[in-house]
């Protein structure tokens, strides 16, 4: 099978899982793309060089694949467009390329976000039922890739949408960790529903063969949600350490993803924080409903709050990030 973006955060832990059920495994890396999470892995899988934005280069790595994970993808950019060229169109290519196969793809298990159907209301957490109502560039994106998938994708398919996704490896979480760790307790007001990487990379995979997901969209998430302030508390508690509380207000939240765009319109590296962002940022509840999955599908998302917080502060000290 062929996993794309398998160098990423969340696409590492995916190929630790497909190893971990010993399912051979194709990779399709760009040439100067970091190894850091997956070195130890290349010499268990066969690497195809190439990219979602290099159309020829997507045909040796797809000859032949059974399924497909395409988990590559864009979170942030310094244009608006970027994100659009590398969601939506590095996923039209992928399966413009498998499309023109001539041995058919069984499945094809495709990692979008809470963010392709945008926040939810303070009553009630997004369904997969309700109709996408993306907020932010990122979520356009998303979706827009979603499109792509359900009107040209020519055999079966999956689409999760996972929330926000934390655990080892993340540099998006770090953030708060430093914070914490400095004894500061930021006090945002967003309520998020969250997915532990490993549970995520456990149901990615599952999707590949299961029966009941097949054309499918699913929301793939823990079972609580959570305030920034309740997870920060977790981690001072994981941490053993005492904070003062940080008043995060819209206004100075706004100026600091102002700052943050200018810094990247300059050094043209893209921030996680950025005006792109800030729609996103300013919604207060990001949560969703992830019942479907484990009702009609018997997957869940199983590590708590704790564990999680646990397992990652664990690795950031062992890797000395923290």
């Amino acid at each position: 099978m062929l996993l794309t973006g398998a160098n990423g955060f969340v696409g590492s832990h995916i190929l630790d899982c497909l190893i971990a059920r010993r399912i051979p495994v194709r990779l399709l890396l760009r040439s100067g793309s970091s190894r850091q999470f997956i070195e130890t892995r290349l010499s268990d899988v066969e690497v195809s060089i190439g990219s979602i934005l290099e159309p020829e280069s997507l045909r040796p790595a797809v000859h032949g694949v059974s399924h497909v994970i395409h988990c590559a993808g864009a979170t942030k950019a310094v244009r608006a467009s970027d994100l659009f060229q590398v969601n939506q169109i590095g996923t039209r290519n992928v399966i413009e390329a498998l499309n023109a196969e001539k041995s058919a793809v069984p499945r094809l298990v495709h990692l979008s976000s809470l963010a392709a159907a945008g926040p939810a209301t303070p009553h009630r957490p997004r369904r997969e039922e309700d109709p996408p109502q993306p907020i932010s560039a990122y979520g356009q994106s998303k979706l827009a890739a979603e499109q792509e998938i359900l009107n040209h994708w020519r055999a079966q398919h999956v689409i999760l949408r996972p929330p926000a996704v934390y655990g080892p490896r993340d540099r998006d979480f770090l953030r708060l960790f430093k914070a914490v760790k400095s004894h500061l307790l930021p006090a945002g007001r967003q309520v998020l529903s969250l997915a532990f990487v490993r549970d995520l990379s456990e149901v990615v995979v599952s999707c590949l063969d299961h029966p009941a997901v097949a054309g499918r969209t699913f929301f793939v998430a823990g079972p609580e949600a959570v305030s920034t302030r309740r997870m920060a508390q977790e981690i001072a508690t994981q941490m053993g350490v005492r904070t003062l509380p940080l008043p995060l207000p819209k206004a100075l939240l706004w100026l600091v993803c102002l700052a943050q765009e200018v810094g990247s319109r300059l050094t043209g590296k893209p921030s996680i924080l950025s005006l792109q962002k800030w729609p996103e940022l300013r919604a207060c509840h990001w949560m969703c409903d992830p019942s479907r999955l484990e009702r009609e599908v018997g997957l869940r998302c199983s590590t708590t709050l704790a564990t999680g917080v646990q397992e990652t502060l664990n690795w950031y000290r062992q890797n000395q990030w923290l």
